[in-house]
């Protein structure tokens, strides 16, 4: 169970990192988008699952986790038959 396929491959990284910088996009202007038209409710929900990413003094060191789904697949099926 040492081997998670985990690689250092710039291409790989520059990719997640992107897709990083889109969710967090995204969410800072849906988060707006409600404050704007009054939908409190909403931008406190959003907020709250994202306030890690949504302060600017913490998001660079905020761990974020990107797995492949049929890799983690995998891996539960080989324990199941362990």
């Amino acid at each position: 169970m040492n081997d998670f396929n985990i690689t250092d491959d710039a291409a790989t990284v520059n990719r997640l990192s992107a897709q990083r910088d889109d969710i967090y996009d995204w969410v800072v202007s849906r988060f707006r988008h409600f404050m704007e038209n009054d939908e409190i409710d909403n931008a406190m929900s959003l907020a709250d699952e994202f306030f890690e990413w949504m302060d600017p003094e913490n998001m660079e060191n905020e761990v974020t986790t990107f797995f492949d789904e049929e890799e983690l697949l995998r891996l539960y099926m080989s324990m199941e038959e362990e």
